[in-house]
């Protein structure tokens, strides 16, 4: 199998992307091909090992033809139904856990997709009730999966439009990763993106029409004191500060990606 793996590598240009298509052509962990790399496949394996190159040379995202992503140190069920988590969105845990809330504060993410953050932080804050919405039924499928996974079962995962299945609720915290890339940019059509879920990847028009609505929205199921945290696109932090402006929330500051890109946008409901 080590001569398959190099030749792939080669093709692919990244042989740990050749070692990962062979674990699951095998179904055996990447330490099995070290103790056993001169194994001679059998021709079903081959045959699946040559097929999945050949949907990775054709662009199919590596994560999606593993089934699984890692995220913030955790292992994530993905596949074409929801985005692939990435690793600037860890910044929006990373916030998440600096804040000092309740031990049983109340967490809702919006447009919960794979479940990656709202999991993320219910594992890392047991004590905390957390949320995760999304209007894709066929997306929280995958969350499902993903709650079974990691054992995450306290973690509620709700049908609806954005913030309608909770309305009624209150929280000390909502977080949100909408879909905010603008109709028609260029890198819908470039990498990754191509194989993604459109619905998760765009609303349409300048890509800003549900960061409006969280906004303007989002405040009026905070308590007191509460915080907004939502992901955003790299030419976009200025225009979702100016909205959390408009809808009066204080302490409004972006944070920026390992880039240097100003990547999350935060803001706290008035004590008052």
């Amino acid at each position: 199998m080590t001569a398959r793996i190099r030749a792939a590598g080669e093709r692919l240009g990244d042989r740990l992307e050749a070692e990962i298509l062979a674990t699951v052509a095998l179904g055996q962990p990447r330490r099995w091909l070290y103790a056993h790399g001169e194994s001679v496949p059998d021709p079903a394996t081959a045959a699946r090992f040559e097929a999945l190159l050949q949907q990775r040379l054709e662009g199919v995202p590596i994560a999606y033809l593993s089934g699984q992503r890692e995220f913030y140190g955790r292992p994530f069920r993905v596949d074409p139904r929801v985005l692939i988590p990435r690793p600037e969105t860890e910044h929006l845990v990373e916030f998440a856990l600096k804040l000092n809330l309740p031990e049983r504060a109340r967490v809702a993410d919006i447009g919960t997709g794979s479940g990656c953050i709202i999991l993320s932080l219910a594992c890392e804050r047991p004590g905390w009730r957390c949320i995760g919405c999304d209007l894709s039924t066929d997306a929280l499928q995958v969350a499902e999966m993903n709650r079974s996974l990691l054992a995450a079962d306290h973690v509620a995962l709700v049908q609806g439009d954005l913030l309608e299945p909770i309305k009624d609720l209150r929280f000390e915290l909502i977080v949100a990763n909408p879909p905010y890339v603008a109709e028609g940019d260029p890198h819908l059509e470039r990498g990754d993106l191509r194989h993604e879920p459109i619905a998760a990847l765009t609303p349409g028009g300048d890509g800003l029409d549900l960061l409006r609505r969280l906004a303007r929205e989002a405040p009026e199921l905070l308590v007191a004191g509460g915080w907004l945290a939502v992901e955003h696109g790299h030419d976009q932090a200025e225009s979702v500060r100016a909205l959390f402006a408009a809808a009066r929330l204080q302490d409004i500051a972006s944070i920026r990606d390992l880039g240097g890109i100003e990547r999350i946008t935060v803001g706290r409901k008035s004590t008052n």
